[in-house]
């Protein structure tokens, strides 16, 4: 006599296949997306500060005529910039040090003030 075995997510009995874990395809989408859902969200946060970021990053630029702006940490702040969030660092031979939220950069210079750059080259 087999054991009977019941759905993981609603405890209906299941037919069919001996491996079998769900009873419906519905069951089981909800089953993974409650389990998945502590790791989404975060994940889901820190793209969002990531693109947050970024876009602050591209709105100071592009009133800018020069490729690299000057700008005081308190205008990035009231804005919502996240210092702890950035996708990468750039050191360069004169070792500077710039944080990049994917094609655009910062590099703290003196006085809490910073250097927003963007890098073409992350473009192609």
């Amino acid at each position: 006599m087999t054991e009977k075995r019941t759905c993981q997510e609603c405890g209906e009995e299941i037919h069919g296949r001996i491996d079998k874990k769900f009873c419906s395809d519905q069951c089981r989408n909800t089953f993974n997306n409650r389990t998945q859902l502590i790791e989404n969200n975060y994940i889901r946060k820190v793209n969002y500060n990531l693109r947050k970021n970024r876009r602050i990053m591209e709105e100071i630029l592009a009133t800018s005529e020069k490729e690299v702006k000057k700008v005081h940490r308190n205008q990035l702040m009231d804005r919502g910039f996240d210092f702890s969030y950035f996708t990468n660092i750039y050191d360069t031979k004169n070792g500077n040090r710039y944080f990049f939220c994917y094609e655009f950069g910062y590099n703290k210079l003196d006085d809490n003030y910073f250097a927003l750059v963007k890098r073409e080259e992350y473009l192609k």
